[in-house]
Order: C-alpha cells, then structure tokens, then sequence
C-alpha cells in the first residue's frame, strides 16, 4: 500500500498540450514485400497491443500491463470511479509525459524515450486542482526494435485494423514500387482532402485526441488531427512513424517524421518533391502557399521537437 500525497499539478505539459489546441497554425525490421509486379505489398500492417498478464504492477484500481514493453508500449488500466485522472510517464531522458487517464479498459502508452529506466505514476483529483498518488512504478525497459514504438497504434495516433483510415492508406499505397512512393501518396492525399478547421483551433479543450476515422469522414481537422491521420497511415503500412509535437517559430504545433530504410528518418519539416525533400508538415503544407512554407521552414531550425508519440 502507497502513502497518498497530496499535489498540486502544475504541469507543464498539459499546458502545453492546451497550447497546442488551441495555437497550431535495415535494421527497422520493416522492409517492404516486393511482389511479382515489382510493387511493395499494400496490405495493411496493424499491430495489436495485448495485455497478456505476463508483468503487472498495480494498487487498488491501477494496473499496468507491462508485458510486452520490449515492444515500445505499456498498458495501464484505470477501474476506479474518479472523473479526473492524470498519468505521468517520465522517460529515461527525464522529458515528463502527462495524459488522462480514461475507465474504459486498457490504455496504450508509447516509450519513445529509448531503453532504460521509465517512472508511471497515477494520480487521483482529491479537489481542485488537487491529487493524490494512486500508484507509481519504476520500470526498466529494453526495446529489442527501436521502430516499434512508431508502428504500433497508442492514445494519440489510435487506430486498428477495422479502421476506415487504414483501408485508405492500403488503396493509397496500392501500385507503389518503394515506401517512399507510399509516403508521397499519403501526404499529398492529406494535404489536398482535409482543411484546417479554425473554429475547431478555438475551440478544442485540453486532452483532446484525434480520431482518425471522423476527421477523415470531415475532411477537416487541426495540426494535431492532420499529424495523426498520417500517422496512422503510414504506420498501418509499416513505415515507422513519430507524431511530434513542439514549436513551429512560436506555435505549438503538431508533425511527423517517417523512417525510411535508405534515408533514416525523415525529420518533420519535410517534403518530396520527386527530387528532393522540402517539407512533411501536413498542416503548413495544406493551409499555405509553397512560397510561404520556404520562408517559415527554411533549414528546420524553427521547429523543435518536445514530444515524440
């Protein structure tokens, strides 16, 4: 049995993920199947994240399910009756990750911090903006694939195999020789068929997540809706994919970046072009002139990365 604490939450991150809502403007084991076309296979890769009960940790009303974190995820179960409830990961690099926490089964939570040691604390609201521990575990963790934390689905980039998105992704790849033709397709499909929906920007409150199938069917959606729409489509086409989020210039904002065997991965602001790479922020791409996009983007350097999904 813990001792409860009493704390104030101030967190950051969860102010900066209000921030995001509302100001957004090989050894990968994932090498493609070539078949007797000359095209890389189209059918949909979706990974499954399973509670097996092998490793658990838990008081009361937490577990975590941490059976297959050589996998890249761990996966907690919140079965108490508290509306409000926070999840802190703290990675090995020591950035803190915060989420809600959600009683409706298990939860998915990437570890994109690389190996090593990973503290998951739980929080119950007493009052206010009050909580208590719930529960806290110190985790180590060896991931045997470093890709597999951007191929599995998670909270943020939440798909599975019945999901519209990836039959999508599948028709989009279909006739596609290499996965960088997969990735010009998906991102041109993005930034032609979903616009930005302002209202939405204004509007949104903090722990929204996307799903991917409405903003589909909408055709709009913010930077964090465009990112993971993406997202899942590349991943369910077993292309390593990270949903990023942190500052564009000033905004706090939301892109990806794609692992391909022959270029490593492809960091977010990027492009290609059928000659080079120049942008892969979906967002940016579909809201502005290419004109516009060179001079914000320029080298990249005004974008920097906080969290990685």
């Amino acid at each position: 049995m813990y001792k409860m604490h009493l704390y104030k939450i101030y967190i950051a991150s969860i102010l900066l993920l209000a921030l995001l809502m509302t100001s957004c403007t090989n050894s990968s084991n994932t090498v493609s199947t070539v078949n007797s076309s000359g095209t890389r296979e189209n059918s949909p890769v979706v990974r499954k994240p399973t509670a097996d009960g092998l490793t658990t940790y838990g008081s009361g009303d937490v577990v975590i399910d941490a059976s297959h974190i050589d996998q890249g995820y761990v996966l907690i179960n919140y079965e108490g009756s508290n509306p409000n409830v926070k999840l802190q990961i703290t990675d090995p690099t020591g950035i803190l990750y915060t989420y809600n926490l959600h009683s409706s089964g298990y939860e998915t939570f990437p570890l994109t911090g690389g190996n090593g040691n990973y503290q998951i604390v739980i929080f119950e609201n007493v009052s206010g903006d009050q909580y208590a521990t719930a529960f806290s575990q110190s985790i180590d963790v060896s991931i045997l694939n470093e890709y597999d934390p951007y191929l599995y689905p998670n909270e943020y980039v939440n798909f599975n195999s019945d999901s519209k998105t990836v039959a999508k992704a599948s028709e989009l790849a279909a006739g596609s020789k290499t996965d960088l033709e997969v990735v010009t397709n998906v991102y041109n499909y993005v930034i032609k068929n979903i616009k930005y929906d302002n209202s939405k920007a204004t509007s949104v409150k903090s722990g929204y997540l996307p799903v991917v199938d409405e903003i589909l069917a909408s055709g709009t959606g913010i930077c964090f809706d465009y990112a993971a729409v993406m997202a899942t489509m590349l991943r369910s086409q077993d292309i390593p994919t990270r949903l990023e989020v942190g500052y564009a210039g000033t905004a706090y904002h939301a892109w990806v970046s794609v692992h391909l065997d022959d270029l490593g991965w492809v960091n977010g602001i990027i492009e290609f072009d059928g000659t080079q790479w120049k942008l892969m922020d979906p967002t940016f791409a579909s809201n502005n002139s290419e004109s516009a996009l060179k001079d914000f983007i320029g080298d990249g350097s005004k974008y920097q990365t906080k969290y990685i999904y």
